[in-house]
């Protein structure tokens, strides 16, 4: 059952995403869990968020806010994360409410939470006995550290993620502290595994009737992100260590500093070479015999003497867009670019990567779109975030026909 079911305008199939028909429980906080089922949404899932009545997701109390005339604010932040959902208000550590989250569960297809391990079996509503009442269930959780082993009941963050999955060790420069990536990546890397995780799930669930468990720790999901740094380990066992912005090996292939800026070049095999030479009027260089193969380039002193004293002088001169301009569609140099200047690229806005919505009361918002283009059946956001509880009468009318009088009692009971 989906929300057009429940009184929507019923839009033609195409028009309501690949994922239509398909229910999803969001039981999440934050980030992981809530950008999960926000890409399931936009893929055309009807998502409904649960909140407890008294302690709703504290993300709604993140910064940046879009303030009202009365005073009352609206995260922009939980906004982003959070669109397209229901909203339903439900306490699970009530027996009513337990009893209510099983209902739902039977007419639901996926459940996503993001709870410490154990959390949920102790409200007495853990993946067993949901499983148990939906045979076809697929749950996915999100966690620090996963369901197994033994960090599996510490509480964990974006950084102990990247702490503990190796990256932090990474990042940085040699001669200083390690530095932590600049945005969540072990939450951002969680999500997309659990997206991946529960598409997979459900696909077979689909053919067999039969559910199962997405395990998703964001510790496993930062270390698959450290590129050849294990092989490197168990081969030749080299601990990586910060390079700033070099790669390990590949060379060249980093920041360099331009007359207003920085660019990325990354020009390193032996075709991009040669047409780099001749872009700056050189191309005698693409036949030097200490530089004219990719081998050659690569080795960290024929690099540090030869080529990137070049690039500094080439590029040294010219600005971001001059240097843009003159790669063009021949080797691979971008710009670095701010938020800012992102967020009104023309690329970006060819791509609808920039979204504009209206909250009710609370004006306009701009927030990133929805990178899976699909041709037939568009992923793109369809509603915006509710406020806490916003569709609870909604959905336990409409998807498990309680009446007004069940509802109104569950509400004086401080259930919903």
């Amino acid at each position: 059952m989906t929300a057009e079911t429940w009184g929507d305008d019923d839009p033609a199939p195409a028009e309501r995403g690949p994922l239509a028909g398909v229910v999803v429980l969001d039981i999440t906080r934050v980030v992981a869990g809530p950008f999960c089922s926000m890409i399931l949404a936009d893929l055309g899932a009807t998502v409904i968020k649960i909140e407890r009545p008294t302690d709703p997701d504290y993300a709604r109390d993140f910064p940046p806010h879009l303030p009202a005339a009365d005073g009352s604010t609206f995260s922009a932040f939980f906004a982003q994360y959070n669109r397209g959902k229901l909203g339903l208000t439900l306490d699970l550590a009530t027996p009513d409410g337990q009893d209510l989250l099983k209902q739902l569960v039977r007419r639901a297809d996926v459940l996503v939470e993001n709870f410490r391990p154990g959390t949920m079996d102790k409200l007495g509503v853990g993946p067993a006995v949901l499983r148990a009442e939906n045979p076809g269930l697929v749950y996915t959780a999100i966690s620090g550290f996963g369901q197994t082993g033994p960090y599996r009941s510490r509480p964990a963050y974006d950084n102990s993620a990247q702490a503990t999955g190796g990256l932090w060790s990474m990042n940085g420069y040699a001669d200083r502290p390690p530095v932590r990536v600049g945005t969540i990546i072990g939450d951002l890397s969680a999500t997309l595994y659990a997206v991946i995780g529960t598409l997979a799930a459900l696909r077979h669930a689909e053919r067999t009737g039969e559910g199962q468990l997405v395990d998703v720790s964001q510790q496993d999901s930062v270390l698959s992100l450290t590129e050849n740094a294990v092989v490197s380990y168990t081969v030749d066992g080299e601990v990586p260590r910060p390079l700033g912005n070099q790669h390990p090996f590949v060379r060249p292939y980093e920041l360099y500093p331009c007359k207003d800026g920085y660019v990325f070049f990354g020009g390193y095999t032996d075709k991009f070479w040669r047409l780099t030479c001749t872009m700056f009027d050189r191309p005698e260089l693409a036949g030097d015999p200490e530089i004219d193969t990719m081998a050659k380039r690569f080795d960290p002193d024929v690099y540090s003497r030869r080529i990137r004293p070049l690039l500094l002088d080439w590029f040294a001169s010219r600005t971001r867009a001059e240097l843009e301009d003159l790669a063009g569609d021949q080797v691979p140099l971008s710009a670095v670019k701010t938020i800012a200047e992102v967020v009104d690229d023309p690329q970006i806005a060819a791509r609808d990567m920039i979204v504009d919505v209206e909250y009710p009361d609370f004006g306009p918002l701009r927030m990133f779109g929805q990178p899976i283009k699909l041709d037939v059946t568009p992923a793109r956001p369809r509603t915006l975030a509710p406020r806490p509880g916003e569709h609870t009468d909604a959905v336990l009318r409409g998807l498990l026909d309680l009446s007004l009088q069940r509802i109104a009692e569950l509400r004086a009971a401080g259930v919903i």
